[in-house]
């Protein structure tokens, strides 16, 4: 593993936590010698991961469509940034540039990118593994309702279990680390 995508929101949140979550994030990545991968923004938890794992001596790529560099929402000091034409060209290169995927917390581009990510691995279209760091309780919903559409039959419990949920950064890149080895590859 050297990249991990993290994605995460585009505004702060309203609890100082999240910020504070972010900034482990960043410093768990440079401390696994780990190189972030996101969004390209400077704004929000993406812009506080990104400045954190630069502060740190860590390697950032962002990938950020021009729409967005054109609302001055992109950061300029990464290791290197990717302009790309539109979002679904956005997803598409930050998922090859990355080894697995991180959800912090964020709204729904965050949901999305996430959910994307699950359905590729649904479909073979890869076989990354793919984490949620639930601050503080943020995804206890979203986790349960994934349990509860596996209870249903609208998700196979090997899908459902793709999605690994810890609270600490240390912990899910742990497990995102040992995630192949449970798999068998």
């Amino acid at each position: 593993m050297k990249a991990i995508c993290v994605y995460c929101g585009a505004n702060d949140g309203a609890d100082p936590l999240y910020a504070q979550a972010a900034r482990a994030m960043g410093a768990a990545l440079v401390e696994h010698n780990l190189a972030l991968v996101y969004g390209g923004g400077k704004v929000g938890l993406m812009g506080v991961i990104a400045d954190e794992v630069l502060r740190l001596g860590g390697e950032v790529t962002g990938v950020i469509p021009t729409a967005l560099v054109e609302r001055e929402v992109g950061h300029t000091g990464l290791t290197r940034q990717f302009i790309v034409k539109d979002m679904h060209e956005r997803k598409a290169m930050m998922a090859r540039l990355s080894d697995g995927f991180i959800a912090m917390p964020g709204g729904m581009g965050t949901l999305e990118e996430l959910f994307e990510m699950l359905t590729w691995a649904q479909l073979g279209i890869h076989d990354k593994p793919i984490g949620l760091l639930n601050v503080n309780g943020f995804y206890d919903g979203l986790a349960a309702f994934i349990g509860h559409a596996r209870e249903e039959g609208f998700i196979k419990p090997q899908h459902a279990a793709r999605m690994l949920v810890e609270a600490t950064p240390p912990d899910l890149l742990h497990r995102l680390r040992h995630f192949g080895a449970r798999q068998g590859g």
